[in-house]
């Protein structure tokens, strides 16, 4: 049995048209070459943005099969494979046996990936730190309230669409 997925508002609020005007702004602010390299400088790793994109994902997650990297990366599977072995020659991450599947392999980090990706983290909410230094805590507090919110709408949203079903035709 399938579902609809949801129909789309005819017109969007001018309130919610602001948010991804906003969003897209910071998604480009923070997805610039000259950012993420001064990010690195900072930070003291000499990473791609595709490592550290995989990094982070790693890093906030059990390990994981390369194809669900590449899955949750939104990105073919060739580039994860392509980004680990540069990662794991790094000595960044390692594969270890999936436990549920033994001819399968898992991402994990090692130390001294944990460490960079922390050291990218730190020099990253440093960064913002200073961004936002005129704001008082309290807006601040809002803020992260808001934006945790939003991201946990937005996966429910994606959640309810990845888990729909074609519709079966005869």
């Amino acid at each position: 049995m399938s579902t609809e997925p949801l129909p789309l508002p005819a017109v969007a609020t001018p309130e919610v048209i602001e948010i991804e005007r906003a969003l897209t702004r910071i998604t480009y602010l923070s997805t610039r070459a000259r950012q993420h390299d001064r990010l690195m400088a900072m930070a003291g790793v000499p990473l791609d943005r595709a490592a550290v994109a995989l990094l982070r994902q790693v890093a906030d997650s059990e390990p994981l099969r390369p194809g669900e990297l590449a899955q949750r990366l939104g990105v073919e599977a060739s580039h994860v494979t392509r980004t680990v072995q540069q990662l794991q020659k790094s000595g960044y991450v390692t594969r270890v046996p999936d436990p549920d599947d033994g001819r399968a392999q898992r991402i994990q980090l090692t130390d001294a990936g944990r460490e960079a990706i922390d050291r990218v983290r730190d020099a990253g909410a440093r960064g913002m730190q200073l961004a936002l230094s005129g704001w008082s805590p309290d807006e601040l507090g809002q803020l992260a309230t808001l934006f945790h919110r939003m991201v946990d709408d937005f996966l429910s949203y994606a959640v309810d669409e990845d888990t729909e079903q074609p519709a079966v035709s005869a």
